[in-house]
């Protein structure tokens, strides 16, 4: 829409102060004619916007004039309430609705219109996560050690953290803190948590690594798996890790290669393919699914 194209070119000049009509032109993916027209404009509208030629030319807002720096469409305001409904999802209390009636006072057509995106983090856990994030930023905001009792495939454990940031990636929420138990910065998923409590000790806030998003920067992935995987099972795989995932082969099986950090969570999954998946490498874990499928059908009274 022009009227947001508008809007970007004054964000672009509130940011950069100076830019060239090329550098607009690619921006916004128009022509430089288009461009021209889009700086009469908001000439036009009031905003004096100057234009000087040679090396270090461009165009910038004229100097001592003054304009609100935030500058919002409705496009935007759709984007900033959409977050806010999806905080909202998982939260204990109204405080996000709360936020979002401040934010649209006077703008109710923001609220009934375009409202085209629904995000819901909620879970069947939404019970046991609320009062686990509220805990949590309270402490965050207020740098406080929390302790938890935590679960994990390695066994349980006491923690002590200092919490810095809350996380929902994977379809889970985690918390990312410095551990004082391992002396380094560790994630904890959520769920895993139990007796979960902030402690009156306080901590001196140290720098938080850049958060990286990429699962391989954050777990050790240990095993590099191989598996075929009966065609019907495609959908899973897609949905699961990818179209990139595997390779159709000549007889119609799927070839599936990815990493796994875990070999009961691998184990896991593949058993729940039932006949539909064999696990081909690593070989020896090949052989360790097999002696633990010879144990449950023991374990049934079943011998093969």
């Amino acid at each position: 829409m022009k009227i947001d194209r508008l809007i970007g070119i004054l964000s672009i000049l509130l940011q950069q102060e100076k830019v060239t009509a090329p550098y607009l032109a690619e921006k916004f993916e128009v022509s430089r004619r288009t461009i021209n027209r889009d700086i009469e404009d908001i000439c036009k509208a009031g905003i004096p916007l100057v234009t000087t030629q040679g090396t270090n030319g461009g165009i910038a807002i004229m100097e001592g004039y003054k304009l609100d720096r935030t500058v919002l469409t409705s496009s935007d305001m759709q984007s900033i309430l959409a977050g806010l409904r999806s905080l909202d999802s998982v939260s204990g209390t109204n405080k996000y609705q709360q936020l979002i009636e401040k934010i649209s006072a006077g703008q109710s057509n923001v609220l009934s219109s375009n409202s085209h995106i629904m995000i819901d983090l909620s879970s069947w856990y939404k019970s046991s996560l609320a009062p686990k994030i509220e805990l949590i930023q309270d402490a965050i905001e207020n740098r406080r050690l929390i302790s938890f009792q935590y679960y994990a495939p390695g066994g349980e454990s006491l923690r002590t953290i200092e919490p810095y940031l809350l996380i929902f990636q994977w379809s889970s929420w985690y918390v990312k803190g410095y551990c004082l138990e391992r002396e380094g910065w560790r994630m904890f998923k959520l769920n895993r948590m139990l007796e979960l409590s902030r402690c009156t000790e306080s901590f001196e806030k140290r720098e938080l690594p850049p958060y990286d998003p990429e699962q391989k920067n954050i777990f050790t992935l240990r095993y590099e798996v191989e598996a075929l995987i009966s065609p019907d099972m495609k959908w899973r795989l897609i949905e699961e890790f990818g179209a990139e995932s595997f390779m159709e082969q000549e007889d119609g099986m799927l070839l599936f290669h990815f990493w796994f950090a875990d070999k009961e969570n691998l184990f896991g999954w593949i058993i729940s393919f039932g006949e539909k998946a064999e696990l081909i490498k690593p070989e020896e874990l090949r052989d360790e699914l097999a002696d633990r499928f010879g144990r449950l059908a023991q374990k049934y009274g079943r011998v093969f």
